[in-house]
């Protein structure tokens, strides 16, 4: 197969991806807030929230985006509800309003900080601007968006709830011409220790780490790795991308969403400063 036969797209989500977990905190009076909402893993963890009952806040910047969102979870006619809320990431004081505007909606309990980006170059060749921009929506963001959520969790009755911090196999080790993604993967593992050191039990951090997804983000970053290398598409994908993996296909964000919802659950209530890790055996199996 060429590459012009490749089918890079992102796959449309559908009902019955989500896991549904029964939960005494999985209604409409519990508030999800879920940053990047508005495509990819962000857009499908907000729909399995709904999907759960929930009231789930999307923020993101992307308006049309977010409207997109919302469009599939009125289709699915889940028990929840969504509610886009435009949010610039890199603004404390757009991210002092989203939180602000969840805890409106009812009790936050709920932050799952997945919004991401991804610049492919090596070190010296690294934009600084992209490094800033980069590392401000994935970890400088997350920091300022627990600060902000922390006390109205502690607010409600018996201060149960979570920040959960998209993380990845990057979060675990590198990988060259991702030096600005990787920095701040690795950060936001103390980030999520750091949310679990000052939680007290009830206010959990975990994290979640995964492979390659096959999200929009991610099909740009194949066509930026095949130009950076000099390979093809193809390439990029059975030999950097899945050479180390044992299961030998990318993930769904749907199948990423659902890690939030058990991790969010009471099912998962020792899970505290630790990381799903699913990928793949990446990280722990070599040739």
């Amino acid at each position: 197969m060429t590459d012009d036969e490749l089918d890079l797209s992102a796959p449309e989500l559908a009902p019955e991806d989500f896991l549904r977990i029964e939960d005494p905190y999985y209604s409409s009076d519990t508030v999800a807030l879920v940053t990047g909402a508005a495509s990819g893993i962000g857009r499908a963890t907000a729909v399995a929230l709904a999907t759960n009952g929930l009231t789930v806040v999307g923020a993101d910047i992307d308006e049309d985006g977010l409207a997109e969102t919302a469009d599939i979870v009125g289709e699915f006619d889940v028990d929840g509800t969504f509610v886009s809320t435009p949010t610039d990431l890199t603004d404390d004081g757009d991210v002092e309003a989203v939180v602000e505007a969840a805890a409106d909606e009812g009790e936050l309990r709920f932050v799952a900080n997945i919004a991401g980006m991804q610049h492919i170059a090596s070190i010296p060749e690294f934009p600084m601007e992209k490094y800033d921009l980069l590392t401000d929506i994935m970890l400088r963001s997350p920091f300022k968006m627990a600060g902000a959520a922390m006390p109205h969790i502690r607010e409600t009755d018996d201060g149960v709830g979570a920040i959960a911090n998209m993380s990845s196999v990057h979060g675990h080790y590198a990988t060259k011409d991702k030096p600005a993604y990787i920095t701040a993967k690795h950060g936001i593992t103390g980030l999520t220790r750091a949310i679990a050191a000052e939680g007290e039990g009830t206010l959990r951090g975990f994290s979640v780490s995964v492979g390659y997804v096959l999200t929009p983000l991610m099909v740009d970053q194949i066509e930026d790795t095949a130009d950076e290398r000099g390979i093809s598409k193809r390439e990029v994908i059975e030999d950097v991308m899945l050479g180390q993996a044992r299961t030998k296909e990318m993930m769904t964000p749907a199948e990423v969403a659902n890690l939030f919802v058990f991790g969010f659950s009471t099912h998962a209530s020792h899970l505290n400063g630790g990381d799903l890790l699913f990928d793949g055996g990446y990280t722990h199996t070599y040739e």
